[in-house]
């Protein structure tokens, strides 16, 4: 069993900051005590005039990381800890906020999966590798939950209505679709992978290092062949100027080709409270800043702690791993209106940023 010490590695070599997440065997999940300890180690290396430029990776070649250990907001749950639940995505947001006001450069090896909370440590950076292996999702909605870790924000760069298709079906992208999507900046191959560590240990000494690692990236920066999405975007466009979920999985149906009835399922198996949440936080927050959009993100996944349909998603994915959530209400038609609106009043409690 792992220590907190050993869930994530820091070094330093040379100017160059180096994180790693370290539970491969968990596909390098991330536990509640990971948050804090990366939050504490970037403030120190961002007061440290040694540690020039920051890398994080993920140990092994399966996963960067595959999101946060929900199990451990199950454990709370059954141990009536709501506010150990708040703390934990307290310092978990704090964490993706630290990362995307980072003023050192900050480059994500996004080598393998990187889903959730892996998206939170890595795509709110300003530099994204992506990788043949580099497989993205936010697949919350078929938990019972929404894209959260800020995602209201980067999915919201995305071209068009593309965040909200993400975000509302988990669509999953390869290398050439993130790159499309704009949520990787770059593509190197996982055999230049050490090529690019050497030469983000050189950036660092340079006396420019932000300029040194743009430099770096571009030089090393491949094609990953052509992107699938790319020639899908009109469609999505068309299908997300629905007036609903339940009018964009009509639409996607309309489409007939197989990566739309792929979506459509995606949805139809999701959790329809979810689905709504999800619509209306990342149409609303579309032109919300990164910190009110993350508070805003606070204050609903408070709300959605309190309630039954996260801890269900999370019952038939780790616990019983039935696969089959009981939703309620398990239909779109079924969900009042009212209800989306409490849980968009929030709670007693604010994120704060220290």
């Amino acid at each position: 069993m792992e220590t907190p010490e050993d869930e994530t590695l820091f070094r330093q070599s040379s100017g160059l900051g180096i994180v790693t997440l370290n539970r491969p065997k968990a596909l390098n999940a991330l536990s509640p005590t990971q948050f804090g300890a990366i939050d504490a180690r970037l403030a120190a290396w961002a007061a440290d005039p040694t540690i020039r430029v920051v890398m994080i990776e993920g140990a092994g070649q399966r996963a960067f990381s595959a999101g946060g250990d929900i199990k451990a907001v199950w454990d709370g749950r059954q141990k009536c800890d709501e506010a150990g639940n708040r703390e934990l995505f307290r310092a978990e947001y704090r964490l993706d906020r630290r990362i995307h006001h980072y003023a050192k450069p900050y480059v994500a090896v996004l080598d393998g999966i990187v889903m959730g909370g892996g998206a939170g440590v890595s795509i709110n950076g300003r530099f994204r590798v992506a990788t043949e292996r580099s497989l993205f999702a936010m697949p919350e909605c078929a938990i019972g939950f929404f894209p959260d870790v800020g995602a209201t924000h980067f999915l919201s760069r995305c071209p068009g209505r593309l965040g909200l298709f993400l975000g509302l079906t988990g669509a999953r992208l390869g290398p050439a679709d993130m790159l499309a999507a704009g949520l990787a900046t770059h593509f190197v191959p996982a055999a230049g992978l050490e090529d690019l560590r050497a030469g983000l240990e050189q950036a660092s000494r340079q006396g420019d290092a932000a300029q040194a690692v743009a430099d770096l990236l571009e030089r090393l920066h491949q094609s990953p062949g052509p992107s699938a999405l790319a020639g899908r975007l009109a469609t999505i466009e068309q299908v997300c100027r629905a007036d609903g979920p339940e009018a964009m999985i009509a639409a996607l149906d309309a489409v007939g080709e197989d990566w739309a009835d792929l979506a459509a399922a995606a949805m139809r198996a999701a959790s329809p409270t979810s689905l709504v949440v999800t619509w209306r936080q990342l149409t609303e927050g579309q032109g919300l800043g990164f910190d009110d959009a993350i508070r805003r993100e606070f204050r609903l996944a408070c709300t959605l702690l309190q309630g039954s349909e996260f801890h269900e998603g999370i019952r038939a994915l780790v616990i019983d791993k039935d696969k089959s959530p009981r939703w309620r209400p398990a239909s779109l038609a079924e969900l009042p209106a009212p209800e989306i609106d409490r849980l968009f009043a929030g709670v007693n409690d604010e994120l704060t940023f220290p």
